[in-house]
Formats: structure tokens, sequence, C-alpha cells
């Protein structure tokens, strides 16, 4: 587990680097190109490049940034990339705090940061043999100095409603004290899942795995609840037939949990569950 630490007076500026990366996945049944090509544009829509600056901007006010520059493409035929570069807001110590509690949510955004990007891409993707389609945005937010991005996560995780949710924190380098001592990491964490509100953790399944010798931490989310219905795209589930609801229902399961546990299932498996809850008889 990590030392605990008291508020440390630097000698100079935090040179400490912290990092979040941030992946959310969608998956939808789509069976038609006439489907598939609703549910991409559906994306391409919902994850524009001018709503996802308004989404990173927001992030920029939670962890304290100033934003100096601002590219963002929207892709053709498909996709999307935002990148910020931001700037310290000069804060004034006391504002800042790295305990590990939920950040804001969306309704309650503030203010405060250091040198550094925030970065997100977007990968639509589908084929035609397997009737899926699947929407991975990635996210990173790389900061220097006080503030840790992850108070920006409940943030993120309601402003992008996702299926599965993979996040990674590092913190590198080091800062020195007043005495000259290296510290390599500025504040108490124990795991990713302490920043998240109980909401959050009511509707996801979570795995950690950490390493704390090297301040490596990586929290891997799935929804608690599965019903077909939220994954059907321009189908009505009245007007399948019991067997192939089943069918639709095995193959959504099965590319969800290939996603979260990040390797491909065999085919003849079936029946897989969520992590710690009982498959539903089908």
């Amino acid at each position: 587990m990590p030392q605990s630490l008291k508020r440390l007076k630097l000698h100079g500026f935090n040179n400490l680097t912290k990092s979040l990366s941030f992946n959310i996945y969608d998956v939808c049944y789509t069976d038609s190109p006439e489907q598939r090509a609703a549910y991409i544009a559906y994306i391409d829509e919902a994850y524009n490049a001018e709503r996802l600056t308004g989404i990173l901007t927001q992030v920029a006010n939670i962890i304290g940034a100033n934003v100096l520059n601002v590219a963002r493409q929207d892709y053709d035929p498909q996709g999307a990339s935002v990148t910020m570069l931001i700037a310290e807001e000069h804060p004034g110590g006391e504002s800042i705090c790295n305990s590990a509690t939920p950040g804001p949510l969306p309704e309650t955004v503030v203010a405060h940061l250091d040198k550094s990007h925030i970065t997100v891409h977007t990968y639509p993707e589908s084929h035609p043999h397997n009737g899926i389609s699947t929407f991975r945005a990635d996210i990173d937010v790389s900061t220097c100095g006080l503030i840790s991005p992850l108070k920006a996560l409940n943030y993120l995780i309601h402003s992008l409603e996702s299926d599965i949710v993979i996040m990674d924190y590092r913190v590198r380098g080091f800062t020195r004290d007043v005495k000259g001592r290296k510290h390599f990491i500025d504040h108490n964490i124990s795991s990713i899942q302490n920043y998240l509100s109980r909401d959050t953790k009511n509707n996801y399944q979570m795995i950690d795995v950490n390493v704390y010798q090297e301040n490596l931490f990586h929290t891997k989310m799935v929804v608690n609840e599965f019903r077909l219905d939220d994954y059907l795209f321009c189908v009505d589930a009245t007007e399948l037939s019991d067997k192939e609801y089943q069918r639709i229902q095995r193959l959504v399961r099965r590319e969800m949990m290939e996603i979260f546990y990040g390797r491909n299932l065999s085919r003849e498996i079936e029946r897989w569950t969520m992590p710690g809850r009982a498959t539903p008889e089908d």
C-alpha cells in the first residue's frame, strides 16, 4: 500500500507528471448495412469534434487549467480527434485537493493546473459478419503539478455513457522538497475506485490491477445490468422471435466480455456472466 504523505513543502515547481488514460466502449447490435450506417451516423453526431471540445474544456476547468490552444478534426468517413494544450492558473494552494474522493459531477464543475495536454480520439467500428458495431473513445489527461486528473473521472463517466470503461493512472518522475529529498508521488492513492461516486460504483462491476511500488493503477469496469433492448439499434425487440432474441443476446454479451477481458472467446462458449453476477437463464 502507498505510504501516507503529509502536505509537501516543495523546492520550486512540482515536477511530477500524473497521467490518466481513459477508454470507453459502446456496443450495439446492427444486423444490416442500413443499421450500421445509421449507428455510425449517430456516433459521429453525438461525439463530433465540437462536442468533444466542450467536454475537454470542462475537464480543463475541473483540473484547473487554462486552455492555450485547441486542435480538432472530424474525419471522413468517421471519427474525430481533439488535442488541447493547457497551462497552470497558479492556484492558491489551499483550493487544490488531491484526496482520494470523487471529483465533481457535470453540474458542479470547479477550477485550477499545469503545463500539459488533454487529448481525445474516437474509433467507430463495425463488421458485416457478426452484426456488432462498437464505438471507442480514448481520452488522455496529463498534468504536471499539484492537481491529479483523477478529479475529472466523475465528469467523464457521466458525460460519456458507456458499457465498458478501462482506466490507467500513473505518476511519473519526481519532485524535491525544501530539504532536497526526492518524492515520487505527492498524494495518497490505493485505487482509482476511490475517485468514483457511489452511483458509478453501483452501476458497474470493477476489477483492479495495481502495482503500488511503481505508482501504476489500473481499473476496468463493465455495466452491472444487461438488458438487450439497450443494445438494439433500429430494431424493435418485440418483433424478434425468442430464438433470435437469445441469439442476439449471446452475441452482444460475448462481445462485451471479449472487450472487458481483452481476448477472443471461443465461438462455442455461449454463456458468460458479468463479473460477480449470475447469468440469467436463457
